[in-house]
């Protein structure tokens, strides 16, 4: 009886838990399409796409979310430049080269990548990388898209390297002696046979550190700047969706006017961005597992 009890009591904990994830989400997107919808009552949704100017603050006030998207893309297509060869190519080294031993020991210590403060990675932005790309770059700006990409990128490292080791673990030992017995070398089995057979678990693991870049705040708020610009130049100032929410929010903006309402609008557009990213890792998640099957 009181066995019974037992699981019974563990499997109502677990719906709850289930039943508040899913009603905190929606209680964030019920806050979000409201207040946005107040916000679009007052600025034309084709004014807030198709605008190339961003100054809510300003006396001239433009609505216009394209430099606020085009700052956040720049980052993220940074960040995603130098995690995704680096963290790739780690996967491959602990899943294909390392001992078991080593791998277990080196894991852990890469994890720990992900687990210290972002605050701290903007500083470090901030104070040694852009000094140190000065010197190779002397008309780059003390803000700048590049080395917050860059610290970013080092950032997310860990999870693009961990998933993808998961997922090129998970692929058959028979494909990898099947390989090696037709007489391909280490090399040509890891990158020929064995990356192409974890592909979707490297592709999910990429959009979700796309996600992850995309909504982060403090290495971007602290080295990126914050001069909304419709630019494609990692060398000069840029402001982030993220940024500007943070700007606003510790602000002196009075509550409840356009110019407040306007970080429901860009919250609504990350949470767009986001959402749809997740969705599409899950649908090639599940569209690769359903081929195997």
């Amino acid at each position: 009886m009181s066995r019974k009890l037992t699981e019974r009591s563990i499997e109502g904990g677990l719906k709850l838990s289930a039943v508040l994830t899913i009603a905190t989400t929606l209680a964030i997107l019920y806050v979000l399409i409201s207040e946005s919808a107040v916000f679009f009552k007052e600025v034309s949704i084709i004014e807030f796409l198709t605008e190339t100017r961003w100054t809510p603050l300003f006396e001239s006030k433009h609505f216009g979310i394209l430099p606020l998207l085009s700052g956040t893309l720049l980052t993220t297509f940074i960040s995603i430049l130098v995690a995704l060869p680096i963290g790739l190519t780690i996967a491959v080294y602990l899943s294909e080269y390392a001992r078991p031993r080593f791998r277990r020991s080196i894991k852990p210590l890469l994890e720990i990548l992900a687990a210290v403060p972002t605050v701290v990675y903007g500083y470090f932005a901030l104070m040694t990388v852009t000094p140190a790309l000065k010197m190779l770059l002397p008309g780059l700006s003390g803000f700048n898209s590049l080395s917050a990409g860059i610290v970013m990128g080092i950032m997310i490292i860990p999870l693009i390297s961990s998933l993808s080791e998961d997922a090129l673990q998970s692929v058959p030992k028979a494909l990898r002696e099947a390989s090696i017995g037709m007489g391909a070398t280490k090399f040509q089995t890891s990158f020929k046979v064995i990356v192409p057979a974890a592909l979707s678990g490297i592709i999910v693991s990429v959009i979700l550190a796309i996600s992850r870049a995309i909504g982060e705040t403090m290495i971007v708020a602290i080295a990126a700047g914050q001069q909304p610009r419709l630019t494609l130049d990692p060398t000069v100032a840029i402001e982030t969706i993220t940024t500007y929410i943070v700007q606003v929010s510790l602000g002196d903006v009075q509550h409840g006017s356009v110019e407040y309402q306007t970080i429901f609008a860009a919250g609504i557009t990350l949470f767009i961005f986001t959402f749809v990213l997740n969705s599409v890792s899950f649908w090639i998640k599940k569209r690769f597992k359903e081929s195997y099957e």
